[in-house]
């Protein structure tokens, strides 16, 4: 995989993520798949057209993996693309901070 198409799929992954109710569908398939009719069911502020084009934003950042059983469509989460947000970004940041706070522990201490 080039870096351009790296890029291009962390732009989606936070594309998909900026959207409120985009994260509360990825937080509600946490625990387990839900189907198409039990996440409308969660969300009734919005119409089920609405929350088709969220799962396709989602699927296209491949956050959700959906597959048809009949005419049940299935949504499961796939936190890869997250995983990989948070070894690329969050987790080198986060271990900078570690690496300072000790430092001022130590400088406070010393």
């Amino acid at each position: 995989m080039s870096s351009v198409d790296a890029e291009t799929r962390e732009d989606a992954v936070f594309r998909a993520l900026a959207a409120p109710v985009r994260r509360a569908i990825l937080d509600a398939l946490k625990d387990n798949p839900q189907t198409t009719g039990e996440l409308c069911a969660r969300f009734p502020q919005i119409d089920r057209c609405t929350v088709m084009q969220h799962l396709k934003v989602l699927e296209g950042a491949d956050l959700v993996i959906a597959h048809k059983v009949g005419r049940v469509r299935w949504n499961h989460l796939n936190a890869l693309p997250i995983k990989a947000i948070h070894d690329r970004w969050i987790g080198p940041h986060a271990a900078g901070a570690v690496d300072l706070l000790a430092r001022m522990r130590a400088g406070l201490e010393g």
